[in-house]
């Protein structure tokens, strides 16, 4: 959001926002040690808001320390440009108590990992998130389920402590938006979206090599899973009021077999939302203890929020997940009931 536009579902736009952001840049000026997290297995908005604002407060002379919930903690390789990593430390070294814990992007407190109870016994948690599911946690929440990306929050609070723009935290920052919007793809996106990226591009950064990295580079045993994952993919064109389902699941054991993390499957469920005659696309990824990871999208019919929501997830309209302990089967057969439910609605 650029400096002096408002809408009115926006925290920036008055009333009682305002107090949320008055308190937040209060908390901010009385504190000389910040504690900054995201949602476990950060995805380019969440790592790009966090280390956006920890740059920003470090060179307002703020300890600053980021971390997110997970142990081992695993950065994506589309992440490994951001600026800024030297400050991320483990989850364990985050105080049990800190004074003042900024969360972002973060639907839930469940996302927040092994974090959770740390950032809930802080004197001050400050909530940022977009996510239109979050049930609104924290002690201060700045929560605006219209903006496209975590990152526009960010930008707008870097406005507000006065902390100029330069190439480090620009590219955090595009990094959030362009992952968020799909590269600007999604409905979400704005003229003041494109404007906000323009400033970021405007200071320098090369958003060439950050596209090339965030979309157009993987390892060769990413084709070899991807293979794997559409040669199980379902379509079902009764599913969904009609509207189509289209899914798929990858076994640890493909993962495994190839060299492959969880994390760098992340934009499998892209290929997949490709065909038309499916309004809703679904990949489930196994991790090493047999959870599932769903991932899911939908073209404008069904929301997939609503649908992940009655499975304990969540997310935006057009672009959810949940995690589920059950097997293959079971899970989809759960994922096709809130799904009927939801279009039932």
């Amino acid at each position: 959001m650029l400096p002096g536009q408002r809408s009115e579902s926006s925290p920036d736009s008055g009333g009682p926002f305002e107090a949320q952001w008055a308190r937040t840049l209060e908390l901010v000026a009385g504190a000389d040690e910040i504690d900054l997290i995201c949602h476990i297995c950060p995805d380019g908005d969440a790592l790009g808001s966090a280390l956006a604002a920890g740059l920003a407060l470090r060179g307002l002379g703020k300890r600053v320390r980021v971390s997110f919930g997970d142990d081992p903690q695993i950065i994506p390789e589309s992440l490994s440009f951001l600026p800024g990593q030297e400050l991320i430390v483990p989850a364990a070294e985050v105080p049990a108590a800190p004074a003042l814990v900024l969360a972002f992007d973060a639907a839930s407190e469940e996302r927040l990992g092994l974090l959770r109870d740390k950032a809930f016994a802080a004197g001050e948690l400050v909530v940022l998130d977009h996510h239109a599911s979050n049930p609104g946690f924290g002690t201060v929440r700045l929560i605006d389920p219209a903006a496209p990306a975590t990152a526009v929050l960010v930008d707008e609070l870097l406005r507000r402590l006065r902390v100029p723009l330069d190439r480090s935290i620009a590219a955090c920052l595009y990094t959030g938006i362009a992952t968020d919007t799909g590269s600007f793809k999604y409905r979400a996106t704005t003229p003041a979206t494109h404007e906000m990226a323009g400033r970021m591009l405007a200071t320098g950064i090369r958003h060439d090599l950050i596209s090339r990295q965030l979309w157009d580079t993987t390892s060769f045993g990413f084709l070899k899973v991807l293979a794997g994952a559409l040669d199980r993919a379902a379509f079902e064109p009764e599913e969904a009021g009609g509207h189509g389902l289209v899914w798929t699941w990858v076994p640890y054991q493909d993962l495994a077999l190839f060299g492959v993390t969880v994390e760098e499957i992340e934009g499998l469920i892209d290929v997949l939302r490709k065909p038309a005659e499916a309004d809703v696309a679904l990949v489930l990824k196994q991790d090493p203890d047999g959870t599932l990871r769903g991932s899911c999208r939908s073209r404008g019919a069904v929301d997939v929020a609503a649908v992940c929501a009655r499975l304990g997830g969540g997310g935006h309209v057009f672009a959810a997940g949940f995690s589920a302990r059950d097997g293959v089967p079971e899970t989809v057969e759960r994922f096709r009931v809130a799904l009927a439910e939801e279009c039932a609605r």
